[in-house]
Order: structure tokens, then sequence, then C-alpha cells
């Protein structure tokens, strides 16, 4: 299994992300007057970014095309990984969630509380300057989380208090809403071990690779499928 993840773990994860932005380009028209093309064109976005940050930093080294960044802050990838994934999605559900919410004190306290998320982070980057190139700083993982768990939760509570409650299972926005409420349940405790991550444990290490693995598809498979079944919706 080991083995298995070492050769095959980045394949099948951009393998399932890639199939997820396809079906959401191809099924684009479907969607095109509704809030789900700013989510098509968010999975296309992580498409891209997870190329070039799983990507460049193996031309880094002998004698690769990008071998002038050795000896740099970007001969690792956390710093990109940070920006556009630990603060950038959290920023970009905010707004999706903006976009579909009708309760105006819902949509009040998602923007407000995602400009605060912003600025947190930001600001952290930039008094954690030097480490923002060589780790990921859980305070952001756990504050993006929270995020995400306030957007979904009030999409909830609006679908739960409306007749939408009657055809949920017809609708695009709440199996991006479960999808996601599970993928950051999964993960966000894994970011209290991350020492052993960094002293090299393979034991952790394998372990949180199976479990990256398991939320990715699931949660990526979800978003193919959700795309190809549901209509599209006024929000």
């Amino acid at each position: 299994m080991n083995d298995f993840l070492l050769e095959y773990y980045s394949t099948i994860t951009f393998s399932v992300e890639i199939l997820a932005a396809v079906t959401g380009l191809i099924l684009y028209k479907k969607y095109k007057l509704t809030a789900a093309k700013y989510f098509i064109w968010f999975l296309a976005y992580l498409t891209i970014f997870d190329f070039i940050g799983s990507n460049y930093v193996k031309h880094i080294f002998n004698n690769g095309f990008l071998s002038f960044l050795e000896d740099s802050v970007f001969v690792k990838n956390f710093w990109l990984y940070t920006i556009y994934w630990k603060i950038g999605a959290p920023i970009f559900f905010a707004f999706f969630y903006f976009k579909i919410l009708s309760e105006n004190l819902f949509k009040i306290i998602v923007k407000y509380t995602s400009y605060s998320f912003l600025f947190f982070s930001l600001t952290y980057v930039v008094f954690n300057w030097s480490d923002y190139f060589i780790r990921f700083f859980p305070i952001i993982s756990i504050l993006g989380a929270l995020i995400i768990f306030l957007c979904t939760v009030f999409y909830f509570i609006e679908i739960l208090q409306s007749d939408k409650i009657l055809t949920f299972y017809k609708s695009l926005n709440f199996y991006i809403s479960a999808a996601i409420f599970i993928w950051w349940l999964i993960i966000t405790p894994l970011v209290f071990y991350d020492i052993y991550n960094s002293n090299k444990d393979w034991n952790f290490i394998f372990l949180k690779w199976q479990i990256y693995l398991f939320a990715n598809i699931v949660m990526y498979l979800t978003f193919t499928f959700a795309l190809i079944w549901c209509k599209p919706e006024n929000d």
C-alpha cells in the first residue's frame, strides 16, 4: 500500500480533480446563468495551480529548467499552497455562499468574517515571512475551516427553513456544501499532527496520504456527479 501511495498518490488525486474541472467546463453552458459558473471557474483554477504546485519543484533539481531556484526560498511549494488553497479556497467559498445565500444576516456575517480572515492571514504571513516558505500555518488552516463550516451551516439552515428541502437531492449547491463540509471535517484535525510530518515519521505520512486520498476522491467525484446529475437553480 505504501509503495502504491508513493507511486500513484499524485496521479490519482490530479485525475479526479481534472475530471471534475473538465466536467464543469463541458457543462458550463448549463450553469452559466447561475452562481455555479464561479464554482466551475474555481475547479479550473484548482487544477491549474495543483498542477503547477506539484510539478514545478521537480524541475528545480538535477539541472531542471528551474534549477536557478535551487538556492532560493521557492525550493519548496508551501508558499504556493498556502496562498492559493489555505487562504484562497475559504475566500472563494465565502464569495460563493454570499452569492447563493438568501438571508441578509447570514450574508453580512459571511462577508465580514471572510474579510477578517483574509486580513489576519495576510498579516500573519507578513509577520512570519521566513516560515511562509518552509511550512504551513495551522492557525490559517483552522480559521479557513471555520469559514467553510460557517458558510455550509448557514446554507443548511436555509435549506431546512425553505421548500428547497423537498428537492435538496437535485441541488448542485447541496452536494458542494456536503462535500466541502465533510472534506474539511476530515482533513482539519490533521494539522494538529503536522509535527510528525516534519519529523519524517513515515507511518504518519502514509496514513495522512491515505486520508487525503480518500477525502479527495470522495469530494471530487461528488462534484463530478453533481455537475452531471443536477439541474441549474436560481440562486
